[in-house]
């Protein structure tokens, strides 16, 4: 892999390269939602419900911030696109699961998601609990497939790391910490823990998925392992940020949901302005990370600050 000089960076990338990181995401977003139309065949059976809810919930909307960081972060290890956008698909499928199921009134009972009613709110409780299930078992489907990767060991150890990120030692586990939380006030380490289980070991691993697909060196795939981690906590408290300060609509889903439900956040405990210099801080902690990548990693820099000056 050719490396060169890193480019500069600071928090102006957003204003300066921000058409280019919209066009990039977007071009992918297009792929990758293809990638789970094509995985994803509507039917006629006796399953056709439960299929139309599975679309439902994975198709038309969202950032696809997680299949953007898995195809972006494989692009720098030269990966064929039509594998890095299965595994793109597969972390949007079990991202999706994971919402369906976290909107359900047993859970944060929310009856947006991305300006459309929730899944449950769509078709009904047990068929977005079905639905769910189903896009877990189908994202671990994909990746176990040869067409995802030829090596048996590239897919064990993506079928490895997400299963980590994604059961009890990871997002699951930080949602039950969460409702664990409600009403009470954690101290600062512990929202720090909740959060990196729950919303961050799913974005560090698309990240890393990224360059296990490219059998990357144990150094760079460290390297972008760190990264993930970094805009994974930062992502979390912009999303703070925007319960705090962003309308419904803008938000696409109710805002002021984690004060109503008495949750422990990142802005209730250092107040906005911490809380924005803490996520401030982890950017360019992230950014650090890039620097033997030279130019080829400027979306990944542009992402970075993305996930903090975003307004959904």
């Amino acid at each position: 892999m050719s490396m060169t000089n890193p480019a500069p960076t600071s928090l102006s990338r957003v204003a300066e390269n921000g058409a280019l990181l919209k066009q990039d995401m977007s071009a992918r977003a297009r792929v990758i939602e293809n990638a789970i139309d094509a995985l994803l065949p509507p039917t006629t059976g006796g399953d056709a419900r439960l299929i139309d809810a599975m679309r439902y919930a994975t198709l038309g909307g969202g950032k696809r911030l997680r299949g953007y960081l898995a195809m972006t972060v494989a692009s720098l290890f030269d990966v064929p696109a039509s594998q890095s956008a299965r595994t793109a698909a597969s972390v949007e499928m079990l991202h999706a699961y994971s919402l369906v199921h976290d909107d359900l009134p047993a859970m944060d009972d929310d009856d947006m998601r991305r300006g459309q009613p929730s899944t449950h709110r769509k078709f009904d409780e047990a068929t977005a609990i079905l639905a769910g299930d189903a896009l877990q078992t189908k994202a671990f489907e994909i990746l176990a497939s040869a067409q995802t990767h030829a090596s048996a060991d590239v897919r064990i150890d993506l079928i490895s790391c997400f299963a980590e990120a994604s059961g009890a030692a990871g997002m699951v586990g930080g949602q039950m910490i969460d409702m664990e939380g409600e009403g009470r006030a954690l101290p600062l380490d512990e929202v720090r823990h909740l959060h990196a289980l729950k919303t961050g070991c799913l974005i560090r691993y698309s990240a890393e998925c990224g360059a296990i697909l490219g059998q990357a060196t144990p150094d760079l795939r460290k390297r972008l392992r760190s990264y993930g981690t970094s805009i994974g906590a930062a992502f979390q408290i912009a999303d703070d940020i925007l319960d705090t300060t962003a309308t419904a609509e803008e938000l696409g889903k109710t805002a002021g949901k984690d004060e109503a439900s008495g949750k422990s956040t990142f802005v209730a405990l250092l107040g906005i302005d911490g809380a924005q210099k803490e996520a401030t801080r982890l950017t360019e902690l992230a950014v650090a990370e890039l620097e033997p990548f030279g130019a080829r990693a400027d979306r990944l820099r542009d992402l970075a600050y993305y996930v903090i000056e975003r307004r959904n």
